[in-house]
């Protein structure tokens, strides 16, 4: 299936699922956080296999960190086989990641070792996402947030089943995001990434594709029509229903 050309850019910086990791660092190790948070970047699909982050002085400004740091981020994660560097007028960061496929037993280990269960994460998902989808339709959104989120709609639904689990993050991300709370998207970039470790074990059946597209396509009509309740409503089902696909494969 054949993608549009309305993938986040990287290196856009309008109104992107990047702006839920590409903030500033505040801990007091600014070179592990900043590896986490390239890494989150890649992980969760924000910037993609192929491309580029963007250029050192604003990727540096942008995180709040010296670029010294920043490229000693750069260089871990290539030693780590996640991206590399090209040279030339079009050289940069590149991104060379390809998420891995863990097995049902893996990835019951991967829940095992996290600070959190199954119950807990959905728990807060739909706290974050249902939250995001209401305060939409309560404010409405202008020209380029209905732009913004009918082209992330458009992508998702087009999406192969090899990039839709990006493009499906990058959706919700989205709808996060287009709320103006800098905190709850980053929120919610935490809790998908983690999420995402588990999913990826999931085969993608064509059939849940075309079920998850109708779902999303409601979301936004309830967006778009201020229908508060309505978005509730068709989030959670949304929701649900992966929740229970996953409870179901893990066991």
């Amino acid at each position: 299936m054949s993608q549009p050309d309305v993938q986040p850019e990287a290196t856009g910086f309008g109104a992107t699922a990047a702006e839920a990791v590409f903030r500033p660092v505040r801990t007091g190790n600014a070179f592990e956080e900043t590896v986490e948070r390239l890494l989150s970047a890649i992980k969760l699909g924000v910037v993609a296999r192929g491309e580029r982050f963007p250029p050192e002085r604003e990727l540096a400004a942008r995180l709040g960190v010296s670029r010294i740091t920043l490229r000693e981020a750069i260089r871990a994660l290539q030693e780590a086989g996640y991206a590399e560097s090209r040279r030339g007028r079009a050289g940069g960061t590149f991104v060379t990641y390809v998420p891995p496929r863990p097995s049902k037993a893996e990835a019951q280990r991967m829940l095992e070792r996290m600070d959190a269960t199954l119950d807990d994460l959905f728990t807060f998902r739909r706290a974050l996402e249902v939250g995001a989808a209401v305060r939409l339709a309560e404010d409405g959104l202008d020209e380029e947030g209905e732009r913004l989120l009918n082209a992330r709609l458009a992508a998702v639904d087009a999406a192969s089943t090899d990039d839709y689990r990006r493009l499906d993050t990058v959706f919700h991300l989205t709808l996060a995001e287009l709320t103006g709370s800098a905190s709850l998207t980053s929120a919610l970039a935490d809790t998908r990434m983690r999420i995402n470790d588990l999913l990826n074990a999931m085969p993608i059946l064509a059939r849940n594709l075309e079920h998850s597209s109708r779902q999303h396509r409601t979301i936004v009509a309830a967006v778009r029509a201020g229908d508060p309740e309505g978005a509730r409503r068709a989030v959670g089902e949304h929701l649900d229903g992966t929740a229970a696909l996953l409870r179901a494969f893990l066991g």
